[in-house]
């Protein structure tokens, strides 16, 4: 009989027990994903103006939020903060900024970009990275054009301390660039695009390949506790990505209508801007590990590092399209 008792009561503490993690499931479902859009990340813009994700969540009755992120460093600090659960970064800032204490997966490469480049007026005398030397520079630190600059300078036995840093968002460091405020720029497409084609602006140094792709990050602990969501969300990520390369001119379109710039420059960055390989995996990781590694022995990434093992703890492929 007291066996019988302490087997009820057991029971009865297991039942309470199951009710509670499950009221505690229940609480933690996502009502509301929240992402960026960006200028600089096409496929987000077809993604918000077709509306794919809302279709797709309206049956469980989750919302989505867009929010606008103006550079890498914007989103990282938007994913850090938890005010959004998906970012849109370069691969070398993601790097720095999971590096640096962020909690941050990437799980979707959205566009293999040459987005930047440095960039000057005409008749500046800068022809080189060389002839940055003492001159005022604009940069958006924490981006993938701030890391393209040191690696840049790191090429011409240069460092930040010989140029003369002139922190500004990216919309502001063309600004300054065409008002003569600073002599050079450290750009991003489609701004940078703009600047070349409306002002005749120099790329006067271009590396496609120390680009770093362009891919999308989500919060670690959103993805832990909303798997099934993620999936969804890159779902109609890639539905967004595929469109995209479908109408080729819809996509034009879509981006005029967002950046409000004309053809031409959208053009321009179209040009520029693959959009075939949205795989996450070994590419983009060994991208990210060249950049990473040329920072660590800049000095931007703290000594003793294990850039590697962090690049490996950024990059997650399971809930992309390839996992499926």
């Amino acid at each position: 009989m007291r066996i019988h008792r302490r087997a009820l009561i057991g029971a009865a503490l297991g039942a309470v027990g199951l009710a509670a993690a499950g009221t505690s499931a229940l609480a933690q479902a996502a009502k509301e994903v929240r992402l960026d859009w960006a200028t600089y990340n096409p496929v987000s813009l077809v993604l918000k103006d077709k509306g794919l994700l809302e279709k797709a969540l309206a049956p469980q009755g989750i919302t989505v939020r867009w929010v606008q992120s103006l550079g890498s460093n914007k989103a990282l600090e938007f994913l850090n903060a938890g005010s959004i659960d998906f970012g849109s970064t370069a691969g070398a800032a993601a790097l720095l900024a999971r590096i640096n204490g962020n909690p941050i997966k990437a799980v979707y490469a959205f566009s293999r970009p040459e987005w930047t480049a440095l960039v000057t007026r005409p008749n500046t005398g800068i022809a080189a990275v060389k002839d940055l030397k003492g001159r005022r520079v604009a940069v958006t630190r924490g981006t993938d054009p701030h890391i393209f600059l040191i690696r840049a300078l790191r090429g011409a036995g240069l460092s930040e301390r010989d140029v003369k840093l002139v922190l500004l968002q990216h919309p502001d460091g063309r600004t300054a660039l065409d008002r003569g405020d600073v002599d050079a720029w450290a750009g991003l497409d489609p701004i940078m695009a703009a600047a070349e084609i409306e002002n005749g602006d120099v790329l006067f140094h271009r590396d496609p390949a120390a680009n770093t792709w362009g891919v999308l990050n989500v919060r670690e602990d959103f993805a832990k506790q909303n798997p099934d969501l993620t999936r969804t969300v890159l779902t109609a990520y890639e539905e967004a990505r595929q469109a995209a390369l479908s109408d080729p001119q819809e996509l034009k379109r879509i981006l005029v209508t967002a950046t409000k710039l004309p053809e031409p420059v959208v053009a321009r960055q179209l040009e520029r801007t693959d959009l075939s390989q949205p795989v996450i995996g070994k590419v983009q990781a060994e991208t990210i590990l060249d950049a990473g590694t040329a920072l660590l022995d800049a000095g931007v990434i703290p000594a003793g590092t294990d850039v590697g093992a962090a690049v490996e703890a950024l990059i997650e492929p399971r809930f992309g399209p390839a996992a499926r």
